[in-house]
């Protein structure tokens, strides 16, 4: 495995500067950043991601406004008590994507972030107040405890609300396979716990936000 100072070598050398570079990588938001984002917001944005998984974005994205207006704003407190005929009726609303399974995903994660909120304060706090050394345990946090977020769901909904985090995306994947850290994509936890503490190391090396190392790799594998 090579450290950081290879990646950003070979990532200067891919952009031409340093100021390319920065440009380029993208900004995890902070502590204070996650903690100000409403519950509502988290649930929209989990629920985003969910109808976004094999579908054009633009598509979803601009059907998102009768998606916020059909679920009151994904208030976790009035989706939770959406019931499965209200769901199925939805099926008939031309304006939303009529996925039956997506579409009763939507209360079910309301419940989760509810639980989660009654625990720890609110689901923000949860999400900012989870270590980034251990990442990949959100991930399967909100596999098990919510509802259609397998595959790069997780990963990719963190992403978008701001909180850093790798992801394992099919470049990725071939960067820790040449780097040597794994023989083969990781889906197992003890592989998935090795590419974690390469990013781990990685991190420590160069002081850089997940985030902007996953991007890194990606690009140091050759199409």
């Amino acid at each position: 495995m090579r450290d950081y100072a290879w990646l950003h070598d070979f990532a200067l050398q891919r952009f031409g500067s340093k100021a390319a570079l920065e440009a380029w990588l993208p900004k995890p938001r902070d502590r204070a950043e996650l903690l100000a984002l409403s519950d509502d917001r988290y649930l929209s944005t989990l629920t985003l991601r969910i109808f976004r998984a094999g579908l054009k974005h633009s598509l979803v994205d601009a059907k998102w406004p009768a998606f916020e207006q059909v679920f009151f704003g994904f208030d976790p407190e009035k989706v939770v008590l959406m019931s499965a005929e209200h769901l199925e009726r939805m099926m008939q609303d031309a304006r939303l994507i009529r996925h039956l399974g997506k579409l009763k995903s939507v209360p079910r994660n309301a419940q989760m972030v509810l639980n989660v909120a009654h625990e720890h304060g609110s689901f923000g706090a949860f999400i900012a107040n989870w270590p980034e050394e251990d990442i990949s345990g959100l991930w399967r946090y909100l596999r098990q405890h919510g509802n259609q977020l397998g595959g790069l769901s997780a990963p990719r909904f963190l992403r978008m609300v701001g909180k850093d985090t790798f992801v394992l995306t099919d470049d990725v994947c071939a960067a820790l396979v040449a780097q040597g850290v794994v023989d083969k994509a990781p889906t197992s936890q003890r592989d998935i716990a090795a590419a974690q503490a390469a990013f781990n190391l990685w991190r420590e090396q160069s002081g850089r936000p997940l985030c902007q190392l996953s991007v890194m790799l990606a690009h140091t594998v050759n199409h």
